[in-house]
């Protein structure tokens, strides 16, 4: 049976990664009582475009194209938009499973079934798998792009040359960090604009670029508010003030002068400490192999076999660090691109590692396995009670009636759309803004006595409360 099984992921592995992928999304989603709040605006906005037509889609939200994704979905099959939602972002994750471990077989087939593994296994993008997000789209699209240069350079072709580009546009319509792909396969192709033989690929790759940027150049085509936010977090004067004004108020909250004086080399080289913990996080077990300090070699088989990876990590790492100066936090969503491009190298490390330590390897393996049904299955309570509090407002609340939703998902559920909290929920119930609203859904117990005097203060009551099974409660508070 085990030498089946194993004949099975040698011969069909790329097969494998994509219904192995389905298949954990499938245990993921089934798991899932909520949706994210990234999740509820994009059917919401995607909700407003099926009644009342694309153009309201740039009211809400600065790149709504996921949201216009969903809204033709729902339109031509009529799907549910949330079933809608989570059926893209299975086939998306499948897709860059399943493309990701064909790369691997194109340069290192003899790894394929550890790339397999690491895939449907590694925390960074797996344990994404019940939410539905835009970064699966531009996870998928940028796997696409790196998988058609592999084969473009094996083949060329100006046809080719523009799948290429094409791949990466549509990457960039989830996220516009996508474009940086574009100056990482270039950085990969400029060596050829020095070889003879070579230089006609290298203005294959170029064309297409330089003739869009003169595009968007003329027309202004794309500047939309997120498009500028972008620009404006790269210029480098900007950056510079940022990361003064970072360095300023740290050195301020440090009681020796000498401290105050390294206050940039400290805020510098602990964005890339935090960035290099998360990083290790994501990579779950497949982090053991390079304690071992002989298996970093492989990083020099990575930038020789695997150099548009490579070049899209750097460039990766350098947005990373400019969005941590400009806006002071990160997570691990953000970081997951950087592991995926990383797929090569731990694949690599693994079977390094299995080889050297047979035993151990079988074990790790093992481990990766619990990892990857970890991944997928939740054993938490799920916010259950933000659905029975919606669904009961939706019904026994004038819909226009001034309501107060400590979390957007709530009014979501109760049909009002997803609704951004403005205000903190202690702003909401300060004096100063409890008049605004005739109800309060808040999250509370119901029984604090700072409620209870807040309650009598202001002549209300709790109509409803709601619980999950873990006792995370919801009250609804009206007159």
């Amino acid at each position: 049976m085990g030498t089946q099984v194993s004949r099975i992921i040698d011969e069909y592995p790329v097969w494998l990664a994509f219904f192995g992928s389905l298949l954990l999304s499938l245990i993921a989603v089934m798991g899932t009582a909520t949706v994210g709040r990234d999740a509820a605006l994009y059917i919401d906005v995607a909700q407003q475009v099926t009644e009342h037509g694309p153009n309201v889609a740039w009211a809400s939200f600065d790149w709504p194209w996921f949201s216009l994704l969903l809204a033709a979905t729902h339109s031509i099959l009529r799907l549910p938009l949330e079933l809608g939602a989570y059926l893209w972002c299975g086939l998306f994750f499948a897709g860059t499973s399943a493309l990701m471990v064909d790369c691997v077989r194109q340069r290192s087939p003899d790894i394929t079934r550890w790339a397999c593994l690491v895939m449907l296994a590694m925390p960074a993008v797996n344990a994404f798998r019940n939410d539905i997000i835009r970064e699966c789209g531009f996870w998928f699209f940028c796997t696409l792009a790196l998988w058609l240069a592999l084969r473009w350079q094996a083949r060329g072709g100006w046809l080719r040359a523009a799948f290429i580009h094409m791949a990466i546009v549509a990457a960039a319509l989830f996220r516009l960090e996508a474009l940086l792909l574009i100056p990482a396969l270039a950085l990969w192709q400029l060596p050829s604009l020095w070889s003879s033989s070579r230089r006609l690929s290298f203005f294959q790759f170029s064309l297409l670029p330089i003739l869009g940027l003169l595009v968007v150049s003329v027309t202004g085509v794309l500047m939309s508010a997120r498009v500028v936010l972008y620009l404006d977090m790269i210029e480098p004067r900007g950056v510079f003030a940022s990361f003064q004004m970072l360095c300023d108020q740290f050195a301020n909250s440090l009681i020796n002068k000498y401290s105050q004086d390294e206050a940039g080399r400290i805020i510098f080289f602990g964005i890339l400490a935090t960035m290099t913990i998360t990083f290790v996080k994501l990579m779950g077990p497949f982090a053991v192999p390079f304690i071992l300090r002989r298996n970093w070699g492989v990083l020099g088989i990575y930038w020789r076999d695997y150099r548009p990876f490579a070049w899209a990590a750097l460039l990766y790492l350098v947005v990373l660090v400019l969005f941590f100066i400009k806006q002071q936090f990160m997570n691990a969503r953000y970081m997951s691109f950087l592991n995926l491009l990383f797929v090569p190298v731990l694949a690599m490390g693994l079977a390094a590692f299995a080889r050297e330590f047979p035993r151990l390897g079988k074990g790790l393996v093992v481990l990766a396995l619990l990892v990857m049904l970890s991944n997928v299955i939740s054993t938490g309570a799920g916010k259950t009670h933000y659905i029975e509090a919606g669904r009961w407002m939706s019904s026994h609340v004038e819909p226009d009636a001034p309501t107060y939703f400590s979390d957007g998902r709530i009014s979501y559920y109760a049909g009002r759309g997803y609704v951004l909290p403005v205000l903190t929920q202690e702003e909401a119930i300060s004096p100063a803004h409890a008049g605004d609203y005739r109800y309060f859904v808040i999250e509370a117990k119901g029984d604090e006595p700072w409620l209870n005097e807040w309650l009598a203060a202001h002549k209300l009551r709790i109509l409803e409360h709601f619980a999950n099974r873990k006792g995370a409660t919801v009250v609804v508070i009206g007159r």
